[in-house]
């Protein structure tokens, strides 16, 4: 690989780093062609990016991007493959979805929404995270249960403003 090359090859890294607000670093050394297959396969149906990069190349890329990855460069050792998702918890269940069959891919580290994670131990702390939508979504619910509950009171309560206090005073 020359020169320009390992340049431009740092340069998109560099910007793929920049545009993913979720980046998985994962150990995939050690699977058979089928596996590895599978594994590709899986990630393209969860719409995850799956792409092996030299250490070298991701390190220079991290230093070359604006934004701060902590202490994953340090984990940039051995086999290692990028894992990017738009979903802050899609890499950590397809991981741990694949593990039922198979003892890799092993996380090494992952970058989700500026926090650092390092280690597979933290695996189930990344398939907990809870996506923006799904939070929405449970504030929303969250927010509607009591209006609901209002509601329904009132139309129990009568249209009369007796009813209608009565049932207010006891929500």
């Amino acid at each position: 690989m020359t020169r320009e090359e390992k340049a431009n090859v740092i340069q998109d890294l560099t910007t793929q780093l920049g545009d993913s607000s979720t980046i998985y670093l994962a150990d995939i050394s050690g699977l058979d062609a089928v596996t590895t297959s599978d594994l590709r396969r899986a990630c393209f149906k969860a719409d995850i990016r799956l792409a092996v990069v030299k250490n070298t190349l991701l390190a220079k890329a991290m230093e070359a991007s604006d934004r701060e990855f902590g202490e994953l460069p340090e984990v940039l050792k051995g086999n290692t493959s990028l894992m990017f998702s738009e979903v802050g918890n899609a890499p950590a269940k397809l991981i741990k979805n694949f593990r039922k069959k198979s003892d890799r891919p092993l996380l090494k580290g992952a970058f989700v929404e500026e926090a650092v994670y390092i280690g597979d131990e933290n695996l189930d702390a990344l398939v907990s995270i809870k996506s923006k939508e799904e939070m929405i979504g449970e504030i929303i619910g969250l927010l509607q249960s009591p209006a609901k509950n209002v509601i329904s009171g009132l139309k129990s309560g009568g249209s009369k403003l007796s009813g209608i206090l009565k049932t207010l005073s006891e929500k």
